[in-house]
């Protein structure tokens, strides 16, 4: 029987057990540290918090960490605009079919029109190249892989500080170097505007230099109208490329027009741009992941060119972005009536966000606190930056159940009329 085998695998049969235990064991540590070298990384902040925040058995405890809107009993609040939305697209049977690789052409069409405005002149003369993404994130990534492949520039890009947490991963994941400019003075919780200009003007000349359009996160400061006339001139005197993320147009100030005048002043100043967009927040559309990424370009022509460069890139990163919550943005910007009643919606969502934070302010005063809670009021959008220390942060979640990021960022969000009361006085005890 031995002789009718080839002779490899006589050899094998005719190993030792202890050859073949030690074969064995070296295969197993070969298959083993494979991954050995893996490092296990940080735990994401907001997640901690949320975690932290269900462990608390405190039934007063408050959320302030979460980036989503919540109604006045601290609830998840899907827009009746989306239900609308929704039950039309429902009834109307459509189809699963692949999307095309830039997406759903009604919604593309129709969020270029919400950004850049009617009046636009790129728009009229269709030089804009657009593709729906995967939200905010997905624009993001994709502007930043675009321009690490096409930017004739420095592959630079400066973002402000703070700025979103993920501004900088999404970036350098992309090939790009990210380096910062001031934006935030701690010591008047505003903004930096003496300080952004000398680092932007410090900045080699044809920079990319990443603007958020309106509602600043995490600190809800932006520019007025005048400084970014001011920041306009200078990009443009610098030959700066701007790369504008709009992820609360409405849900700042519940006007979509007030929201996006920077994109359109520097279309208006004669500034090449690009542009993400997210639903998540105007929309509540955070599961459904909607965004868009634009480029104003020169030409049709060259629209055409940049258009093709663009599917070349999502093609392999996911093929074509999924269909459901692009038609749901789609009814609702595309239909008169179901516009109309998002509008009113959006800006119900940023005058709740409105009053919880001038109540918030009110109950501090109340209190007698002596500090100047000003910027509470003056800050804009979801997000406000206290002002409080990472100590006080911490008593605030440890002697109050109060959670938010160490930064001193809140969620304002997360402030009800049930609760703004109870966190007045927890912002007091901790800050004298």
């Amino acid at each position: 029987m031995l002789s009718t085998l080839r002779p490899v695998a006589r050899a094998a049969v005719r190993q030792r057990p202890a050859q073949i235990q030690v074969k064995a064991q070296a295969i197993r540590i070969v298959n083993a540290s494979t991954w050995a070298q893996v490092k296990e990384g940080p735990p994401d902040a907001i997640l901690g918090i949320t975690e932290a925040f269900k462990k608390d058995s405190f039934p007063e405890k408050i959320n302030l960490g979460v980036g989503a809107y919540r109604d006045d009993k601290g609830k998840p609040y899907v827009l009746p605009s989306v239900r609308a939305a929704e039950q039309k697209i429902v009834s109307s049977a459509l189809d699963k079919e692949y999307a095309g690789i830039t997406g759903v052409p009604t919604f593309t069409k129709a969020a270029a029109l919400l950004a850049y405005g009617p009046d636009s002149k790129p728009l009229e003369e269709d030089r804009i190249a657009i593709t729906q993404s995967i939200s905010g994130t997905g624009a993001l990534r994709i502007g930043g892989e675009f321009l690490n492949r096409f930017y004739p520039g420095a592959k630079t890009i400066y973002i402000p500080t703070p700025s979103w947490a993920n501004h900088k991963a999404v970036f350098n994941d992309s090939g790009l170097e990210v380096k910062q400019y001031k934006y935030y003075n701690k010591d008047t919780i505003g903004l930096d505007f003496d300080g952004m200009v000398a680092d932007l003007k410090a900045a080699p000349s044809g920079s990319m230099i990443l603007l958020h359009a309106c509602a600043h996160n995490p600190t809800g400061i932006d520019p007025t109208p005048e400084q970014w006339r001011q920041l306009s001139d200078l990009v443009k005197e610098k030959g700066h490329y701007p790369f504008f993320d709009m992820a609360y147009q409405g849900f700042a100030s519940g006007d979509t027009d007030k929201d996006a005048y920077p994109v359109r002043l520097f279309i208006e100043q004669g500034h090449g741009l690009v542009l993400a967009q997210s639903f998540a927040k105007n929309m509540g559309l955070y599961g459904e992941r909607v965004g868009a990424f634009s480029i104003v370009c020169e030409s049709p022509e060259e629209k055409k060119r940049v258009d093709s460069q663009i599917k070349i890139l999502v093609r392999p990163l996911y093929s074509n972005p999924p269909v459901h919550g692009a038609r749901i943005a789609s009814e609702i910007l595309n239909n008169p009536e179901l516009n109309k009643q998002w509008l009113g919606e959006v800006k119900g969502m940023a005058d709740r966000i409105i009053e919880m934070r001038a109540l918030l302010k009110k109950n501090l005063q109340d209190l007698g606190s002596k500090h100047n809670w000003d910027h509470i009021t003056n800050q804009i959008g979801m997000f406000a930056y206290t002002g409080l220390t990472p100590d006080q942060m911490d008593a605030l979640a440890k002697e109050h159940s109060v959670y938010a990021t160490k930064d001193g960022r809140i969620s304002v969000a997360g402030i009800t009329s049930g609760n703004v009361k109870r966190l007045a006085e927890a912002i007091y005890k901790v800050t004298g």
